[in-house]
């Protein structure tokens, strides 16, 4: 058996999405693959790749215990083992056949910030019959909205709404997108930290209202300007609300655009909406080489 999950992009409401912000979310044309195969081996035989067909994970478990009797990596391996575990609790039979064989494999770089989580999460409740965001909230205690970005073939508003999802979606395929670019910033962000820090912060509906009606103008603007105006006052409250300096501050201030950040702050994807020329070389000479256009991320 193989199952398939996006990978997901939040391009309004970061950190306010978990308070119940209207957000905007793009899945990506990158994502994971998990492919099942049993044996006799009473062994759960478990390898990871990344997207060079490299190894970055491995390890073997007794298919009943859980017991590890190799792994490259404890850390991984606990978590993974967490996880079958609770999905045992709902399903008891799930991977208890003589032994398996299962290999992940993500189509994107595991540092960019894409979901590597969430796809897994995804791939293993559609094998289970576990529901996804049942095993979301357990693990990594977030909005969702990347779960429900796993499965869809569009953009969508996402919103938590009393902690029910409420989820729609969307044509977002603004015309100006090829002036749109997304941007990795060399370095990875530990979203769980990231949520734990803003939970901790944040405990009010602050903010929840203006969030939500920039997205609500976003998914209608049809003129950049508006567009470059809307994700700038974007990050002005984001940037009050968490005490955290803009991007374009701080990295970009000679840019021609706007600059949105994309999820937690600090790390993973911006978004850079450029006035004139391909903005490629500009990126590039700072140091920032991975350099997307929109259609080459979001899946449209």
């Amino acid at each position: 058996m193989k199952f398939y999950s996006n990978g997901k992009i939040l391009i309004t409401g970061e950190y306010f999405v978990l308070n119940g912000a209207l957000s905007l979310a793009v899945p990506t044309v990158y994502g994971q693959y998990l492919e099942i195969n049993d044996n006799d081996s009473n062994i759960i035989n478990w390898t990871s790749y990344n997207k060079n067909k490299e190894i970055w994970f491995k390890c073997e478990l007794d298919k009943d215990s859980l017991k590890v009797k190799y792994s490259s990596s404890k850390k991984v391996s606990e978590i993974l083992k967490e996880l079958i575990s609770f999905i045992r609790e709902k399903e008891s039979n799930f991977l208890k056949s003589n032994g398996s064989i299962i290999n992940t494999e993500l189509t994107f770089d595991k540092d960019w910030g894409l979901g590597s989580s969430s796809t897994l999460i995804n791939n293993l409740s559609k094998f289970s019959g576990v529901d996804p965001y049942e095993l979301n909230t357990k693990f990594f205690n977030g909005s969702g909205y990347d779960i429900a970005c796993a499965d869809s073939s569009s953009s969508l508003l996402y919103r938590l709404n009393d902690n029910k999802k409420e989820i729609k979606q969307i044509n977002f395929n603004p015309s100006f997108r090829d002036k749109l670019h997304f941007i990795y910033l060399n370095k990875k962000q530990n979203s769980l930290d990231e949520i734990k820090s803003f939970r901790e912060k944040i405990t009010s509906k602050i903010g929840i209202t203006e969030i939500s009606d920039i997205t609500k103008r976003i998914i209608f603007c049809k003129d950049q300007l508006e567009f470059n105006s809307l994700i700038k006052e974007h990050e002005n409250i984001v940037s009050k609300l968490i005490s955290k300096e803009k991007i374009k501050d701080k990295l970009f201030n000679d840019f021609d655009g706007e600059i949105k950040s994309l999820g937690a702050w600090g790390g993973d994807f911006i978004l850079a909406s450029a006035l004139n020329k391909n903005p490629t070389d500009y990126f590039k000479s700072k140091g920032f080489n991975t350099v997307l256009n929109y259609n080459e991320l979001a899946l449209v």
